[in-house]
């Protein structure tokens, strides 16, 4: 497979896919260290064979770096990458004409890939397995199925919810990894050369402090650190400190353990609501005014993770040490 330049054609939601602070190379890639070493693997001995890389899923909570690495991926095997997500793919034929373009080797980028509608799963299946696709041609009696042949690319696939992909789906990419929360170190790296890449003089310690409050999430830890710049460019003398992050981040209402205002109220209404709980996701959902996917998919794994929160068979419940964070006791929390 010949190597080409990489272009790379954006959605107006990842228009800022290659800003600077993202990596390139999978040697570049901070954290995620099980799946960089497969993938690693996988890309090379796709190289030497002169094919295409296995279709792979890229599956955990938001803002850990699935978009980033799809890039990388496309970048590490010298071709062009596509990005579109689920939701902007609303009829087959549009699926369709996306595969038709491609070309040898290329990768397809689809965020969101459970928000596929299943007319427009279905022209996956063929294209996946058998790099092929079945196009209908007229109305009526009249109407006959073409095939067309593909070329072999590799589609990656991402997903905050993968048991919402359809199993018929899920068992065709030959690739799937989780993507995990983020260590405190980890981050700090991340920042440490976020820093340099923004021309932002950090200390160590501030470097750390703005770590623990990243709720374990790159693309808020780099969030952060723009926001913290603000402060200390205009409040200090322009370097970040511990002091600087701080007064920075108490006054954006992010804790030391990065909870913000959201986490906060559903933690305290699950408290003085429901007395700590159980309570159903819809039910909590509603008592915020919260979307309930976006409760589940960007707050809950967070606070679970933490041992915040915990979910049960009737519900979510706040942990001995979701109280001990507030500084409540079991015995306050009765709903009013």
């Amino acid at each position: 497979m010949a190597k080409r330049s990489i272009t790379t054609e954006f959605t107006e939601e990842d228009a800022g896919i290659e800003s600077s602070l993202r990596p390139r190379l999978l040697c570049d890639y901070v954290g995620q260290e099980k799946v960089k070493k497969n993938l690693k693997v996988y890309i090379e001995a796709a190289k030497q064979r002169g094919d295409s890389l296995d279709h792979v899923l890229l599956y955990g909570p938001p803002g850990l770096g699935k978009t980033t690495l799809a890039c990388i991926i496309a970048n590490e095997m010298g071709t062009n990458i596509k990005i579109t997500a689920g939701p902007a793919i609303e009829k087959p034929g549009e699926m369709a004409a996306i595969l038709n373009n491609l070309q040898d080797g290329d990768v397809l980028f689809v965020d969101e890939i459970h928000r596929l509608n299943r007319q427009v799963e279905e022209v996956l299946y063929p294209a996946m397995e058998d790099y092929v696709i079945d196009i209908m041609i007229g109305k009526g009696a009249s109407a006959r199925s073409v095939r067309l042949d593909l070329p072999h690319f590799t589609l990656i696939g991402a997903t905050t919810r993968a048991g919402m992909l359809s199993a018929p789906l899920r068992d065709r990419f030959g690739v799937v990894n989780r993507l995990s929360f983020y260590s405190t170190q980890e981050l700090r790296k991340i920042i440490l050369h976020s820093a340099g890449i923004l021309g932002v003089e950090i200390d160590e310690e501030g470097s750390l402090e703005l770590a623990q409050r990243s709720r374990g999430t790159p693309r808020l830890a780099n969030r952060l650190l723009k926001r913290v710049r603000d402060f200390a460019q205009i409040r200090y003398d322009g370097r970040i400190t511990k002091e600087v992050t701080d007064f920075a981040l108490d006054l954006l209402e992010v804790d030391k353990l990065g909870l913000d205002q959201t986490d906060r109220q559903i933690i305290m209404t699950m408290i003085h609501n429901f007395g700590g709980g159980p309570v159903g996701l819809d039910n909590l959902a509603v008592s915020i005014g919260e979307d309930a996917g976006t409760l589940e998919d960007v707050y809950e794994p967070y606070l679970v993770q933490n041992g915040l929160i915990i979910r049960t068979p009737r519900g979510r419940m706040v942990s001995d040490e979701g109280y001990r964070h507030f500084g409540i006791s079991r015995q306050q929390d009765s709903p009013s």
